[in-house]
């Protein structure tokens, strides 16, 4: 920590705010421990425990925080580490509070809450979302048993990581937004549209197909025609009249 107060301007927001973080974590419990590398505080290691109850139950995983330069005000990336079956490894997670919904973040959200977090959503189904896996409950037990014999390169092995000491129960407010984010998720799928059933299928409407030609056509050519008729039936009529007229004029002469 002392290498990083020397680093790092103590007065920056985001700095102050992390350097507090890291001193609330300091100690692990047995459901999660974190904290900054030594030589990078906007990148954190963090270890956690599989929720009891579940095909996670005994696991011990460990991943990667990616803290923005504008930290709180813009969330954090979060990166497992560890073959889980729940999440893709060295992938970006999509989760309400992650880097890849930066519209629902809060900056009273805390690296704890994003843990906390994590856990919770283990046991949640993939539904296809960004770095999630729907491994079968079977192989998601085996990668547990293995889990426990992982090591990371920077911290060792992480089944030494946690502590026996007991988490500090959940306050109001974090588990008031543990429920925004499950809720959250919740909303995403109810405002998918459901499949439609055979029953629901729509049948295709018949179109009528209309003649390009108009209904009148035949009745315009028609009239034409008789007008042409009539025209030249005019045209004789007239012409015979004064040739009739001619000739009644030269016998007269």
């Amino acid at each position: 920590m002392a290498e990083i107060v020397e680093k790092y301007n103590t007065k920056c927001p985001g700095v102050k705010r992390l350097m507090r973080e890291a001193i609330e974590l300091a100690e692990a419990t047995e459901e999660y421990c974190a904290r900054p590398l030594e030589d990078n505080l906007f990148e954190w290691h963090f270890t956690v425990q599989g929720p009891k109850g579940t095909e996670f139950e005994g696991g011990i995983y460990h991943g990667r925080i990616l803290l923005p330069k504008e930290y709180p005000m813009h969330p954090p990336h979060i990166i497992l580490l560890t073959p889980n079956g729940r999440f893709e490894i060295n992938k970006k997670i999509c989760l309400s509070i992650s880097g890849h919904h930066p519209e629902t973040w809060q900056p009273s959200w805390s690296i704890r809450t994003a843990l906390l977090a994590l856990i919770a959503f283990m046991p949640t189904p993939a539904e296809g979302t960004i770095g999630s896996l729907d491994y079968t409950p079977a192989e998601r037990k085996i990668l547990a048993k293995k889990s426990t014999n992982w090591s990371c390169s920077q911290c060792g092995e992480i089944k030494l990581l946690l502590s026996s000491t007991a988490a500090k129960p959940l306050t109001e407010e974090e588990q008031s937004v543990l429920n925004q984010i499950a809720f959250k998720g919740e909303d995403d799928q109810s405002s998918k549209p459901p499949p439609p059933t055979e029953e629901e299928t729509p049948e295709p409407e018949l179109q009528v197909l209309e003649s390009t030609e108009p209904v009148t056509g035949f009745l315009d050519q028609l009239t034409e025609i008789l007008v042409a008729l009539l025209v030249g039936a005019i045209g004789i009529f007239i012409y015979r009249r004064w040739n009739a007229f001619y000739a009644e004029a030269e016998t007269e002469l």
